[in-house]
C-alpha cells in the first residue's frame, strides 16, 4: 500500500458524493440504525458455552482494547460524552438521554478477535441490552444479549470479531438514561492498549474529496456543487469539508461555503489551475458578506473564466499561496458590505478591487495590477506594487517588509504519496516565496503524522504525539475531555477543512509546551458549555526559553465562543512563549447564533500575550467582555488589528472598570517598555444600550519605546461612542454617519 494513499483508489463519483451530503453531515456518522435489520437473531445466552467457552476464556487477553479509542453515542446528556466511557478514569462517565433505545460504540481501529466485554455501570444501568460487533460500522452481529441486568460491574464472555463494538440499550433499569463509567473490550490476541505503537498515515476520511486530472469534469462539478448546496448558508452546522486537487487543469467552478477549504496538491500553486473559477459570494445573505466566515483557498492557480475571481469574505477566510490569473474582487456581486480579510504568499496578475471591504491585510505577496478601493483600514507588508502609505486618507498603511515570519504548512503530493511541506522561517520578507523560485523548507511524509478522525480522544492523540508523530486533524468535530498536549519540538499540528476541537469538560483544549518550532495551523476551537481556562495556550506560565532561531508559529487559528452552542472560556488564546509568530487569527466571542448573551457565552479576553518578542500579523479579535487583547510581553509587534467591542453590555455600569468607561480593544500593559503596532481599528455597536461610551479604543503606556501608527475607531451607525482613539487623544467617534476617528501616530 502506498503511504498515505489508498491503493486502488476509485475516483470520487458524483452520485456517491451526492448521497454523502444529502443527509445531515455530522462529525461522526451514526450507525445504520439502532436496531439494524442485519443483526443476527438475539437470544438469552451470552457468549460461547462448554469447552469452547473455556478455551476462549483461557486465550482472552487482559489489555483493554477500547482504552483511549474513538467512541460515539446515540445521545449524550450534559457534558457526559461517549469518550468518558473509554478514558480509563473510573470517576468519569457517559450518560444518554432518558429514552430507549440508546447506544454507545467504540472503534478499535482494526478488526480484532473479541472475547470479553466489561461494563462498569453508574446507578443508571441497563436492564436489557445487546453487545454487537461490526467490521464496517454498518452491518452488525449480536455477540451477547442481556434481559435481566442488575447494574454494577458486569463481565460478559463473547465470541466473534469486529472493528467496532457497540452496546445497544433496549430497556433502562431506572427512569434515567444509560450511564457507564467504563466500557472495556478484551481481545483474543491480548488487545491493543495504550502502550502499543500507533501507526502513522492512513485514510483522510470521508470529508476529504480528492480529484485528479482524470476525474470526469461533470463528476468534479457535481461533487463540489453538492457540498456547496449544503454549506452555502450552514453557518453553524456540523459539516466540514476539504477539497484537494491533484496537479492538473480543472475547468470547473468551485464555490466555497462555510467550513470548506479548497487546496491544490502541487509543489507550486501553478501546478493546479482552476480555469472556471473559485468563488465566495454572499447571495445567501442578500449580498451582505459580513458573515462570510470560515472558508479558505490555498496552493493553486485560478484562471477565472470571465476574467474576475470573486472572494467576498470576512473573518477566518484566508487566501494563501494563490496565483490569480485575472482580477480579484473582494466585494460581493451586489456590492454589499464585507469585513475581511487576509491574503498571504500570493500573486494577483490583475487588479485587486475592494470597494466595500471595511478592512484588509495583505502580506508578502505581489499585486501586479495594483489595488483599488479603500474604506477604513487597508494594511500591506512585504507586498510588491502595494499602494503607498496615505493614512489617514485614504486609510492605507504600507510597510516595506514584514519581519520574522514563517508560512503555513500545507499538504501536497510528493510523487505518489501525501506529505506536509513545512516552510522555513525568514525575516525581512517581500513578495511570494514561490514566485520565481521555490519555497524554502522541509517535507514530512504523511506516515509521520497521526491522521486523526472525529471521535478520537485527547488521550489517543496524546499517545500518538508522545510516540513522536505529528498530528493531522481530518475534517470534523472533535469533542474532547482532555487537553491535547504538544510538547515535542518542531511538531506540526495541521487541520484540514476547518477541523474543530470542542473541549467538553472545562479543560484547555490544546497546550503547546515551551519548546522550539511547533506549528499549529488550520484549527478551529469551539468553546464548550463548561468554562475552559483557555482554548489554546502556548508555552507555560513564566516561560523564558529563547526560540528566536526556531520560533513557534500559529497560522489560521480560530476561536469561537457561542454561535454553534453556548460556550464559555476565560482567556481564549494565551501566548506565554517568547519568539512566537501569530500569523492570522480570528478570536471571536459570538454576537449571533445559538448560546449568545452577556451572561451566557462569557469570555474575558480574546488574546493574551505574556511572552517577549512575539509578532502578530493579521489579528482579528472581537466582542470579548474585558480587554479584547492584553499584551504583557516586551518587544511585541502587531501589523494589522481588527476589533469590534461586544454588542451586549446591558448598560454603562456593566462596561465600566476602575473608574474608566469601557475596556480598551487593545491594551499594552502599563509596565511594558517596548512595543510597536501598525493599522489598528476598533468598532462599537452597543445594541443593548446605544448610550454606552468607551473612553478609549486603545491604551498603551506613555514611554518612548511604545509606538503606534494608523489607528482608528468607528461608531457603527452611532450605536455607542468612543470618546477618544488612544490614551485620551483623538476625536470622538459618534453619530449616525459612521465616520472613523483617526490618529496617524501615537505618541
Amino acid at each position: 500500500m502506498r503511504t498515505g494513499r489508498l491503493a486502488g483508489r476509485a475516483w470520487l463519483a458524483a452520485g456517491a458524493v451526492a448521497a454523502c451530503v444529502a443527509a445531515p453531515l455530522t462529525a461522526v456518522a451514526a450507525p445504520s440504525g439502532l436496531a439494524p435489520s442485519g443483526l443476527a437473531p438475539s437470544g438469552a445466552t451470552v457468549g460461547a458455552s462448554g469447552a469452547a467457552a473455556g478455551a476462549q476464556a483461557a486465550a482472552c487477553g487482559t489489555t483493554n482494547a477500547a482504552l483511549g479509542r474513538t467512541a460515539t453515542a446515540s445521545s449524550t446528556e450534559g457534558p457526559f460524552a461517549a469518550a468518558l466511557a473509554v478514558d480509563g478514569d473510573p470517576q468519569t462517565r457517559w450518560s444518554s438521554e432518558p429514552s430507549d433505545p440508546q447506544w454507545i460504540r467504540v472503534d478499535l481501529g482494526a478488526v480484532q478477535d473479541l472475547c470479553g466485554v466489561e461494563l462498569a455501570w453508574e446507578a443508571a444501568f441497563g436492564k436489557g441490552f445487546r453487545i454487537e460487533a461490526s467490521d464496517d460500522g454498518a452491518t452488525w452481529r449480536t455477540l451477547a444479549t442481556v434481559t435481566n441486568g442488575t447494574g454494577g460491574t458486569q463481565s460478559l464472555d463473547v465470541e466473534g470479531s469486529g472493528r467496532y463494538v457497540r452496546l445497544t440499550g433496549t430497556e433502562r433499569g431506572t427512569g434515567y438514561g444509560y450511564s457507564l463509567f467504563e466500557l472495556k473490550v478484551f481481545t483474543g490476541q491480548g488487545g491493543s492498549g495504550p502502550g502499543d505503537p500507533i501507526p502513522g498515515g492512513g485514510d483522510l476520511g470521508p470529508n476529504v474529496h480528492v480529484f485528479g486530472p482524470g476525474t470526469p469534469v461533470d463528476q468534479v462539478q457535481a461533487a463540489v456543487d453538492a457540498v456547496y448546496d449544503q454549506q452555502e448558508a450552514d453557518q453553524f452546522g456540523d459539516g466540514r469539508h476539504q477539497f484537494l486537487f491533484e496537479p492538473g487543469t480543472y475547468p470547473v467552478h468551485v464555490n466555497a461555503g462555510f467550513h470548506t477549504s479548497i487546496s491544490g496538491l502541487g509543489t507550486r500553486p501553478d501546478d493546479v489551475n482552476i480555469t472556471g473559477g473559485v468563488w465566495a459570494d454572499a447571495e445567501w445573505f442578500e449580498g451582505n458578506a459580513t458573515q462570510n466566515f470560515w472558508r479558505s483557498v490555498e496552493n493553486l492557480a485560478v484562471t477565472p473564466s470571465g476574467g474576475d475571481m470573486r472572494w467576498a469574505v470576512s473573518q477566518a477566510a484566508p487566501m494563501r499561496r494563490v496565483h490569480v490569473q485575472g482580477n480579484l474582487m473582494l466585494h460581493s456581486s451586489r456590492y454589499g458590505w464585507a469585513s475581511g480579510g487576509y491574503i498571504a504568499d500570493s500573486v494577483v496578475d490583475g487588479e485587486v478591487r475592494a470597494w466595500t471591504q471595511q478592512q484588509w491585510y495583505t502580506r508578502d505577496s505581489t499585486l501586479t495590477g495594483g489595488w483599488a478601493g479603500t474604506l477604513w483600514n487597508m494594511v500591506f507588508s512585504g507586498v510588491e506594487n502595494a499602494p503607498p502609505t496615505s493614512f489617514p486618507e485614504p486609510a492605507v498603511t504600507t510597510l516595506d517588509t514584514t519581519g520574522t515570519i514563517r508560512e503555513k504548512p500545507y499538504l501536497f503530493l510528493d510523487g505518489d504519496d501525501y506529505a506536509v511541506f513545512v516552510p522555513s522561517a525568514r525575516s525581512g520578507t517581500r513578495g511570494a516565496t514561490w514566485d520565481g523560485g521555490t519555497t524554502s523548507g522541509t517535507s514530512i511524509p504523511l506516515d509521520q503524522f497521526y491522521v486523526a478522525r472525529p471521535g478520537d480522544s485527547a488521550a489517543r492523540i496524546n499517545q500518538a504525539l508522545d510516540q513522536g508523530l505529528h498530528l493531522l486533524l481530518t475534517p470534523g468535530i472533535y469533542e474532547t475531555t482532555g487537553t491535547i498536549e504538544v510538547d515535542r519540538a518542531d511538531t506540526v499540528v495541521l487541520g484540514l477543512g476547518y477541523a474543530t476541537i470542542v473541549p467538553t469538560a472545562g479543560q484547555t483544549a490544546m497546550r503547546v509546551g515551551d519548546v522550539d518550532g511547533v506549528r499549529v495551523a488550520g484549527v478551529l476551537f469551539d468553546a464548550g458549555a463548561a468554562e475552559s481556562p483557555s482554548m489554546l495556550t502556548v508555552g507555560t506560565e513564566g516561560s523564558t526559553a529563547d526560540h528566536a532561531d526556531d520560533p513557534i508559529s500559529l497560522h489560521d487559528v480560530f476561536v469561537r465562543v457561542g454561535g454553534a452552542h453556548a460556550g464559555r472560556v476565560d482567556q481564549a488564546i494565551v501566548v506565554n512563549a517568547d519568539d512566537t509568530i501569530v500569523d492570522h487569527i480570528w478570536s471571536w466571542r459570538g454576537d449571533h447564533g445559538d448560546g449568545i448573551g452577556w451572561d451566557v457565552n462569557t469570555a474575558r479576553n480574546g488574546l493574551v500575550v505574556n511572552g517577549d518578542d512575539v509578532d502578530g500579523y493579521g489579528l482579528f479579535v472581537e466582542h470579548y467582555q474585558e480587554y479584547n487583547t492584553l499584551w504583557n510581553g516586551e518587544r511585541g509587534r502587531t501589523i494589522f488589528y481588527q476589533n469590534e467591542l461586544p454588542y451586549d453590555p446591558p448598560n454603562q455600569a456593566a462596561w465600566n472598570h476602575d473608574g474608566v468607561r469601557g475596556w480598551a480593544a487593545y491594551k499594552v500593559a502599563d509596565g511594558v517598555a517596548q512595543h510597536e503596532a501598525w493599522g489598528l481599528g476598533s468598532y462599537c455597536v452597543f445594541t443593548s444600550d446605544a448610550s454606552i461610551t468607551s473612553d478609549n479604543g486603545f491604551e498603551v503606556p506613555v514611554t518612548p519605546g511604545v509606538r503606534t501608527h494608523s489607528l482608528l475607531t468607528v461608531s457603527l451607525g452611532g450605536v455607542g461612542t468612543y470618546e477618544h482613539v488612544i490614551n485620551g487623544v483623538g476625536p470622538r467617534a459618534a453619530g449616525t454617519e459612521t465616520i472613523p476617528a483617526k490618529v496617524v501616530s501615537y505618541p
